[in-house]
């Protein structure tokens, strides 16, 4: 099969795929300039209130596959870049659900979700020392706001793998489950967050990040969604609430 990325929405999650079982998924050319107009069309569908990104199979991705992109690393660099933006700044709650290998552009990847899930076995690094290559700065301080300076330092100077045990111990994993259990675990969890407030979940993505001028917009849309006033009911009248804030249509 064609190496590509592929998508599916189901009970409000989006799910990406990325696809290239003859090199552990690693990630082309077109699927790193895939990725960014996928995820426009993704965030822009009211349909969607979350979403997953995996690898086909055994393993979630094992970088760029340097082989289609005339051999130059400056290329890949620059189209991984561009893909971890548009998936840190998709604006609803990201998921990677990881199996196997999580190297390179695929560990850039996984740094720009929100959250981490992994299956035990799996395995971490951060390559660029092992070609020479000088880490994007802005990926370089998504990572150091993930696992701190210092396990950012271990992981760029030696590009050494790291096992689940250290990266949940880091902050680089939200949560490692038993062989066979990830996809019943995210499915569980991502059912969680599709049943909570878009509005909590929106702002709290944006100041977690680290924006600091939008306080009077979230401000006035809490004041004129009624989520408030509907999850305050809920709770009282012990009953699941049904919040109605979603993001405005893109004209």
């Amino acid at each position: 099969m064609e190496p590509r990325l592929t998508h599916r929405v189901e009970e409000a999650v989006a799910t990406v795929v990325i696809r290239n079982a003859a090199k552990r998924n690693a990630m082309t050319a077109a699927m790193w300039r895939t990725l960014p107009s996928l995820l426009g069309e993704l965030a822009a569908d009211p349909t969607v209130r979350a979403l997953v990104l995996t690898g086909e199979g055994a393993t979630f991705c094992a970088g760029a596959d340097i082989s289609t992109l005339q051999g130059s690393a400056t290329e890949a660099q620059t189209l991984a870049a561009a893909a971890e933006e548009a998936l840190a700044a998709f604006p609803k709650p990201t998921l990677a659900a990881i199996r196997g290998h999580c190297v390179g552009g695929g560990a850039q990847l996984a740094a720009a979700c929100d959250l981490r899930f992994a299956e035990e076995g799996a395995l971490f690094g951060v390559t660029p020392a092992r070609l020479g290559i000088v880490y994007p700065a802005t990926a370089t301080r998504r990572l150091v706001s993930l696992v701190g300076p210092a396990t950012t330092k271990y992981l760029l100077f030696s590009g050494e793998l790291v096992g689940t045990e250290r990266a949940l111990r880091t902050g680089l994993l939200d949560e490692v489950l038993p062989e066979g259990e990830l996809d019943k675990r995210v499915a569980e969890f991502t059912r969680v967050l599709v049943a909570r407030s878009q509005l909590t979940q929106a702002a709290a993505k944006e100041f977690a990040n680290g924006r600091t001028d939008r306080d009077a917009h979230w401000a006035e849309q809490a004041r004129g969604s009624g989520d408030t006033a509907e999850g305050v009911a809920a709770f009282l009248e012990r009953r699941p609430p049904r919040f109605t804030w979603s993001f405005p249509r893109r004209g």
